[in-house]
């Protein structure tokens, strides 16, 4: 048995020693990764970029948008293909979209991703009050002051920064004029009444909507952090910031590994806000000292801006109200909570 062994033996290493040694040192040098999807710009209302890692080419025969748009041309440019449409988009219209691109190593991603219409006639907007210690009485809502005519269609909130958000509510097709109030809800208990406005300021029900102010509701909203993240407003998905904030009861000295903020998360969420402008800090990064603190605050003692809002990008623009005092869907109270 041994020696049957050892001649077996023999004859294996016989026959390795005859085969082609593979150079896996080629193979890891070759690109196998596939492209990766950065995102979809919408700057125009006949056009759109498809965003990604690195240069690709288009699979025309693979490219697919529902509901079918006008006639349209794509051709791919460095890190993104341009979409060329005949003629305008729904402005806020959702549109779904499948592509199949392949970078210079033959490598090939296909995507099924989302976008909206550009809206040419968007209306100026400021978060303008909010609460985050909701109750089942009075769960966590957004207030939305319109500073000018327009309409609402594709504009987004985000409960984080459009690279990073954990909830998100894309703003539908209203028609809103200076001094109207938009009330995004955050926290959903899965009524079939709470339904967004669009044509209607009292046709929401579910949980504290209010008659003279446009309600949305986010789909499944399981409400905010209590006590540190941001809130951020953009034009559109991958748009442009409109405003923003970043609250927390924290300090610098919470802990050593994110600048006071509790985890990676919300620090970069907060440089991303300082990053855009729309935020400012005492020093050369945000702090939580910077931010708005929640502490006080309560489900009826809401954060808010003064009764004609400022916005300085800062936490002095910014008051927590007595008791019961939250004014969502009307003009903020001026009055302040001491303890």
């Amino acid at each position: 048995m041994h020696r049957l062994f050892s001649a077996l033996t023999g004859l294996i290493l016989i026959g390795t020693s005859c085969s082609p040694i593979i150079d896996y040192r080629r193979l890891l040098e070759r690109d196998v990764q596939p492209p990766v999807f950065q995102g979809i710009r919408v700057t125009e209302n006949n056009s759109i970029d498809v965003l990604f890692s690195e240069a690709v080419s288009i699979q025309n025969d693979n490219l697919f948008i529902i509901p079918e748009p006008p006639s349209y041309s794509a051709e791919s440019s460095e890190e993104s293909a341009h979409i060329q449409f005949s003629g305008s988009l729904v402005p806020g219209g959702l549109y779904k979209l499948k592509m199949t691109v392949t970078d210079k190593s033959g490598n090939s991603l296909t995507l099924i991703n989302s976008f909206y219409g550009y809206n040419p006639n968007l209306p100026d907007m400021i978060i303008n009050e909010f609460t985050t210690q909701g109750s089942s009485a009075n769960p966590d809502r957004v207030e939305i002051a319109v500073l000018s005519d327009g309409n609402t269609a594709g504009a987004v909130l985000y409960e984080g920064s459009d690279y990073s958000w954990d909830q998100r509510k894309v703003f539908p097709a209203i028609e809103v004029t200076t001094g109207d109030f938009i009330i995004i809800h955050f926290k959903s208990t899965g009524d079939p009444m709470e339904i967004d406005e669009t044509d209607n300021r009292s046709e929401s029900g579910g949980v504290k909507p209010v008659d003279d102010a446009w309600d949305l509701w986010v789909d499944e909203g399981t409400g905010l952090s209590g006590n540190n993240g941001t809130l951020m407003l953009f034009t559109a998905l991958y748009g442009a910031l409109m405003d923003g904030l970043v609250y927390s009861n924290r300090t610098s000295d919470s802990d050593e590994n994110y600048r006071g903020f509790g985890s990676t998360k919300v620090m970069e969420r907060a440089d991303r806000l300082m990053e855009l402008g729309g935020w400012t800090a005492q020093g050369e990064l945000a702090a939580p000292e910077d931010a708005i603190n929640p502490e006080d605050s309560t489900a009826t003692r809401s954060m808010c801006r003064a009764s004609q809002p400022e916005d300085n990008n800062c936490k002095e623009d910014w008051h927590i109200v007595p008791t019961s005092t939250a004014t969502f869907g009307t003009v903020n109270a001026d009055s302040v909570y001491t303890p």
